[in-house]
C-alpha cells in the first residue's frame, strides 16, 4: 500500500478512499470505505481509456454482467460509475495477501494447500463463465489467498478495453505474457478455454515459484506461450494430470473447471489451507489497513510544546489585563450560580447520507417506491395499503423495512449490497441490510398468485428496482408539521437530560428507524409508534393501562409490562393521524439493581418531563 498523492481527493463517488493497494497498465486500486463500514477495492481505469468512444458503454456492460457472478472464490463486484470523469468500478475487499506476494515470501505452496488452491479457482472460473465472462488476465496478482480459501479478482473488466478501441491497435497487449493462452497472445479473440490456460500456467507458478513460459524478454515468453512445450516435472504427480491438459496449445484440447473439480475429488478441510507465511502477511496487511482508518495524531515537540505554552501565557496575560480594566469600571454584576460540570455525555446517531440509511428510509414513502413499475409476472404495480409507515403491500408483493437479522440462503450481492434470501411456506422474501444498522433489513416478501418457482425471482426483482429508486431519490413521504415519524429518536431528547435523569450514559444505540436505546445507571428506551392510542376503546377494553398525569399531559403505565421488562413503560398519544390511529411515543425504564417499580416508574415520569418541552408541537 501506499499512500494517496499530494492533494488527491480523497472522495471517490460514494466512497471514502485511504492509500493506493496497486497500479497496472489498466489502471490502479484504491483502498476504500463505504458508508456502512464496509471496505472496498476500488479500481479506477486510466483516463486514456475513458477518452475512447467506446469504452464506457463497454464498461457498463461488463458492470452489468460482473454482478451476475456470486460464487463463494470471486470478490463480490458491489458498485460502478462508468459516467464519472475517470470510470470505477467498487468490489468487496478480501484481506490476504495475493498469490504472487505469497509466493515471493515463503515460496512454493505446498501441495494440500495447491490443492485448496486449484479446487477454488476452478470454482470461481465456473461461476464467471456461467455468467457469460471470460476472466482474460487470470494472473497470481489477481488472486488473493484469503483465509478460508482464494478469491479471484478483477475479472471481466478487459474487455471493455478491448474492441474498438485504438488502444489496443498498436501492438498493446492486454494480459499478462507469462500466464495469456496462445491464442490471446496471437491477439484472437479470448475464449473461457483461454482461462484455464492460464490456471494451468498459475498452477505450475504456484507449485514452483514460476511461470512454465517465463523468457528472458517479453517476446520471448509470448514466443514460449505460442510453441514451448512446459516443463512439468516438478510438479506432484496428481497435479500435473490436471495442468498438463490444460496447458494444451490448442482451445479444443483443454478441460472445463468442471472437468478440474472431478479430477481433484473431495478437498480435506484444514484449520487453514495456506502455510504460515501467508496468515503473517495477512496479519501485517490488516495491521497497516487498522493505521490507515484510526491515524494517530502526530506528536508535538517539547520544543514546539514549550513555545506553544509561551505564546498562550503571554495571550492570557494580555487578556487578563482586559478584563481586569472591564471589571474596575462596570457596576458589580448580580452573582451567578454555576452550572454542575457534565459528568458524561451520551453519543448522538450522526446523521447518515446514505440512501438506504435510516435519516433517509424515515421519510421515504414505501409505496410511491414501487407504484407503476412493471413486476415479472405480475405486471404493473400500484399500492394497496396506502398510508402505513413501515412497509406497502403492491397486490401479492410487500416492501418493508423491518428489525429482522440478515439470516436466510446468501444469494450474492444485489445492486453492492449482499443479499439473503428465504423461501418458506409458499412465499419467498429477498433482503439488504439498513446502511448502519445491524439487524434492521429493506425486504420484498412474494407470496400468493405466484407460483413458487417464481416467487424469488419476483422478490430479487422487486428489491433490486426499489433499492434503485430509492438510492434516486423523490420518494419522500408528505409528513405534516409536528410530526416525529421523520426525526432520528435518539436525538429527540438533549444529551444532558439524558445524563441528568440516568447518569453518565455509556452508550446510546439506534435499534431501529424509530426506536433508541441509552444505556445508563439503567435503560432509558424511547420508541415511537404508529398505532392505537393507549387510552383508544380497543386498550380500554383491554385494561391494563393506569392515566397518570406528567407535565401537564396523561401518560398511560402499562400495568403489565410486556415479557421480558423490568421497570415501567409509559406511553402516549403525540399526534392523531386518525379516529382510531396515531403517532404515538413509549418510554421505558429499566433501572439497574433491585429497586421497585414505583422508583423505576419515578424516573421514566422523570423522563417523560424532560422529553414533552422537546417534541415539536402537533
Amino acid at each position: 500500500m501506499k499512500a494517496l498523492n499530494a492533494g488527491e481527493s480523497a472522495q471517490v463517488g460514494r466512497y471514502r478512499v485511504f492509500a493506493v493497494l496497486g497500479e497496472g497498465g489498466m489502471g490502479r486500486v484504491l483502498l476504500g470505505r463505504s458508508f456502512d463500514g464496509r471496505l472496498v477495492a476500488l479500481k479506477q481505469v486510466r483516463p486514456a481509456f475513458a477518452n475512447d468512444p467506446g469504452f464506457r458503454e463497454r464498461f457498463r456492460r461488463e458492470v452489468i454482467t460482473s454482478r451476475m457472478v456470486s460464487g463463494a472464490f470471486t470478490a463480490a463486484v458491489m458498485d460502478a460509475d462508468p459516467d464519472a470523469p475517470t470510470p470505477w468500478l467498487a468490489s468487496v475487499f478480501v484481506p490476504g495477501p495475493s498469490l504472487s506476494e505469497a509466493v515471493a515470501a515463503g515460496g512454493p505452496l505446498p501441495p494440500p494447500s495447491l490443492r485448496y488452491l486449484a479446487a477454488g479457482l476452478a470454482l470461481a472460473l465456473g461461476e464467471i463463465h456461467r455468467a457469460g465472462l471470460v476472466h482474460r488476465d487470470l494472473k497470481p496478482g489477481n488472486v488473493i489467498l484469503a483465509a478460508d480459501g482464494p478469491r479471484v479478482i478483477d475479472f471481466g473488466i478487459a474487455r471493455a478495453i478491448e474492441g474498438d478501441s485504438e488502444l489496443t491497435h498498436t501492438g498493446a497487449i492486454i494480459g499478462s505474457p507469462a500466464f495469456m493462452s496462445p491464442e490471446q497472445a496471437e491477439g484472437k479473440p479470448p475464449t473461457p478455454a483461454g482461462d484455464m490456460f492460464s490456471f494451468g500456467a498459475l498452477l505450475v507458478m504456484a507449485a514452483t515459484g514460476q511461470s512454465p513460459f517465463t523468457g528472458s524478454s517479453t517476446p520471448h515468453t509470448l514466443y514460449n506461450v505460442v510453441h514451448a512445450r512446459p516443463d512439468l516435472s516438478r510438479l506432484p504427480e496428481d497435479l500435473r494430470t490436471i495442468v498438463e491438459p490444460c496447458l494444451a496449445k490448442d482451445p479444443e484440447d483443454r478441460p472445463t473447471p468442471a472437468w478440474v473439480m472431478r479430477q481433484l475429488g473431495p478437498v480435506a478441510p484444514a484449520s487453514s489451507p495456506w502455510p504460515p507465511p501467508v496468515p503473517q502477511l495477512t496479519e501485517t496487511q490488516q495491521a497497516e489497513v487498522w493505521g490507515l482508518l484510526n491515524p494517530v495524531p502526530p506528536k508535538r515537540s517539547r520544543r514546539r510544546l514549550r513555545a506553544g505554552l509561551a505564546a498562550a501565557a503571554v495571550v492570557l496575560l494580555a487578556v487578563s489585563g482586559v478584563v481586569a480594566v472591564k471589571l474596575l469600571t462596570r457596576p458589580d454584576p448580580a452573582p451567578e450560580i454555576a452550572a454542575a460540570p457534565r459528568s458524561g455525555v451520551p453519543p448522538t446517531t450522526p446523521a447518515n447520507p446514505d440512501p438506504l440509511g435510516p435519516d433517509n428510509l424515515r421519510r421515504v414513502d414505501l409505496c410511491e417506491v414501487l407504484a407503476g413499475w412493471v413486476a415479472p409476472v405480475l405486471g404493473t404495480l400500484a399500492a394497496t395499503s396506502p398510508g402505513r409507515r413501515l412497509d406497502c403491500l403492491y397486490g401479492a408483493l410487500n416492501l418493508a423495512v423491518g428489525p429482522r437479522l440478515l439470516d436466510g440462503v446468501p444469494a450474492g450481492e444485489l445492486e453492492g449490497l449482499p443479499m439473503n434470501t428465504t423461501a418458506v411456506g409458499g412465499s419467498c422474501s429477498a433482503a439488504v441490510p439498513v446502511a448502519g444498522l445491524q439487524n434492521v433489513v429493506l425486504f420484498t416478501e412474494v407470496g400468493a398468485m405466484v407460483s413458487s418457482d417464481e416467487e424469488c425471482v419476483v422478490a430479487k426483482a422487486g428489491l433490486g428496482e426499489a433499492v434503485r429508486r430509492i438510492r434516486a431519490g423523490g420518494h419522500a413521504r408528505d409528513l405534516p408539521p409536528g410530526s416525529l415519524i421523520g426525526l432520528d429518536p435518539c436525538a429527540l431528547l438533549p444529551p444532558d437530560k439524558v445524563d441528568r435523569s440516568i447518569g453518565p450514559v455509556r452508550a446510546t444505540a439506534l435499534e431501529d428507524l424509530h426506536h433508541c436505546v441509552h444505556q445508563g445507571d439503567g435503560t432509558f428506551e424511547l420508541l415511537v409508534e404508529h398505532g392505537y392510542p393507549p387510552h383508544g376503546p380497543e386498550q380500554v377494553k383491554a385494561g391494563g393501562f393506569l392515566p397518570v398525569e406528567v407535565g401537564g399531559t396523561t401518560v398511560y403505565r402499562e400495568e403489565n409490562p410486556p415479557a421480558g421488562v423490568r421497570g415501567c413503560v409509559l406511553t402516549w398519544q403525540h399526534r392523531a393521524v386518525s379516529e382510531n390511529v396515531g403517532e404515538n411515543v413509549k418510554v421505558t425504564y429499566e433501572p439497574q439493581g433491585a429497586k421497585t417499580i414505583q422508583q423505576a416508574c419515578a424516573k421514566a415520569e422523570e423522563l417523560v418531563r424532560a422529553l414533552l418541552p422537546a417534541l415539536p408541537k402537533p
